[in-house]
């Protein structure tokens, strides 16, 4: 039995990919699925949702995996002559003990599909296309969370304080460089909403700087005055290099437009290697840097997570761990009755 929607309710695969395809369903795929019409006519109000999240401003790729994980949960459907309506717990299940058992899927890979899964539903309901959301109370156990990366003050200081490079070329891209470094650390940005900034974004006088972030939101960042000194010294090279007006704030000196997250990767790891660091550098373990040594200095939570931009304080909560870490060797090394033994210590009796 095939789920039946009202044609204003109803995307019709076969109008999209006469027209342009979006941006979640390759050319290839739009035409397997137009020749299945029980497949097509189950994944119609999945197109439906995902147009209504693309012209809310959710990136292409999270559309691109909100699709992948439905798209497979259709096919189960289909499989078993179910629809969206008739999919309860015990079919939910069976279907996520497949991903994982037969299919080798990793856990993340499945808490993301049961994610779009979830979301998926709760506008089903919101468009009275369902009654009942089949993940609510569903849940995976969760595998346990990495703790970040984190680099100490000192190696931070050796990274941004290095000696300017002797050839004039070499020197002009530091003062850019040291600038985008500066900034990432200062108010830990994303790589993306660094190379994302526009001139106008950045406040020197009142230290700040206005980010975009995820879903298109906005926020203001304090800007430290390292950084903004930096900004300073860069900004006359950039207003040489800028071409055909372009308003970004960081630019490539040989293109003079914006610069691209994989130069801003590159040029850390140049400068990581020119001060003489062994640890993998990247942009995101400034950001890492960034909310675990703002955490630790004043132990506000909630700043931190405004700062970051996340939406959910529990992102923010995992820099708690870390500093932890951190309590637990001063600890195990300084009290004295805790289980650490020196290396220099007598064993003996």
């Amino acid at each position: 039995m095939v789920m039946s929607y009202k044609k204003s309710q109803v995307t019709d695969v076969r109008s999209d990919k006469q027209s342009v395809s979006p941006s979640w369903l390759s050319a290839e795929l739009a035409i397997i699925i137009e020749a299945d019409a029980a497949l097509s006519e189950l994944l119609a109000p999945v197109q439906r949702w995902l147009n209504v999240l693309s012209v809310r401003n959710h990136s292409p790729h999270t559309l691109t995996a909100y699709f992948a994980g439905l798209n497979q949960l259709a096919l189960f459907l289909r499989g078993k002559c179910l629809t969206w309506t008739r999919c309860d717990k015990r079919q939910l299940a069976q279907h996520i003990s497949q991903r994982l058992d037969e299919d080798k899927l990793a856990l993340a890979s499945v808490q993301q599909e049961l994610s779009a899964i979830r979301h998926f539903y709760g506008w089903l309901i919101e468009e009275d296309l369902a009654r009942i959301n089949p993940t609510t109370g569903y849940q995976l156990k969760r595998s346990p969370r990495p703790l970040p990366s984190i680099a100490d003050v000192d190696l931070l200081t050796q990274l941004l304080d290095q000696e300017i490079p002797d050839t004039p070329e070499q020197a002009r891209l530091w003062l850019r460089d040291k600038a985008m470094f500066e900034l990432l650390y200062s108010s830990g940005l994303r790589v993306g909403e660094l190379v994302a900034l526009d001139i106008v974004d950045v406040d020197l006088a009142e230290l700040r700087v206005r980010v975009t972030g995820k879903g298109n939101k906005t926020r203001l960042v304090p800007l430290g005055i390292k950084a903004a000194d930096a900004i300073r010294r860069y900004l006359p090279h950039r207003n040489l290099w800028v071409e055909q007006m372009d308003s970004a704030l960081f630019i490539s000196e040989k293109l003079g437009t914006r610069l691209s997250t994989r130069a801003v990767q590159q040029r850390l790891k140049v400068a990581a290697t020119r001060a003489g660091i062994a640890q993998n550098m990247y942009p995101h373990l400034l950001r890492h840097c960034f909310a675990s040594h703002m955490l630790s200095g004043s132990g506000d939570l909630r700043a931190v997570q405004e700062m970051l931009g996340h939406s959910d304080i529990s992102t923010t909560q995992i820099y708690t761990h870390v500093d932890f870490a951190k309590l637990t060797q001063v600890y195990d090394r300084a009290h004295p009755r805790a289980t650490h033994v020196s290396k220099d210590s007598d064993s003996t009796l």
